[in-house]
């Protein structure tokens, strides 16, 4: 099955609608309004403040995880301490989260049945996690994939 891009194209009565996910994304990441993906990729280029981390953290990221998938806990110590945004690299990972966050508190309905299911081996996975996949891009998309088969009652 193709993947579904997220792109302006999407319409509105799509199950999960881009602009929800825009909307979504931007709270989790506590930045200024997101219109299309392309405000993703600003941001990204630009480099996403500290406090971005700490939305991914409030909407339900564990300490561990973010330390594991978006920056390592020295380098973020030393973030804060110069006052520096994140990286390209580390404001990629941190959008990658919290877009899929979004995604699946759109298929599940409620955040906490969200990160349960991100936190929960999957056989289509080799027993690995929404999570662990999450690390690399190539990863998410799967996870995203999923997501959407879900979404569409293609998926159990």
């Amino acid at each position: 099955m193709p993947r579904r891009p997220l792109s302006k194209t999407a319409s509105v009565d799509t199950p999960t609608s881009l602009r929800g996910l825009l909307q979504r994304a931007q709270e989790i990441l506590r930045v200024e309004r997101l219109r299309s993906d392309q405000d993703l990729v600003r941001l990204v280029e630009k480099g996403l403040p500290i406090s971005a981390l700490d939305g991914l953290r409030d909407s339900g990221l564990t300490d561990d995880e973010l330390y594991t998938l978006v920056v390592p806990r020295r380098t973020l110590t030393h973030r804060r301490a110069r006052r520096e945004a994140l990286s390209r690299d580390e404001s990629d990972r941190a959008v990658r989260l919290a877009r899929l966050a979004a995604l699946a508190e759109q298929v599940f309905g409620d955040p906490e049945r969200s990160w349960r299911w991100l936190r929960a081996a999957k056989r289509q996975f080799q027993g690995r996690t929404p999570l662990q996949l999450m690390a690399t891009e190539a990863g998410a998309r799967l996870v995203e994939e999923l997501l959407y088969r879900i979404d569409e009652g293609m998926a159990a």
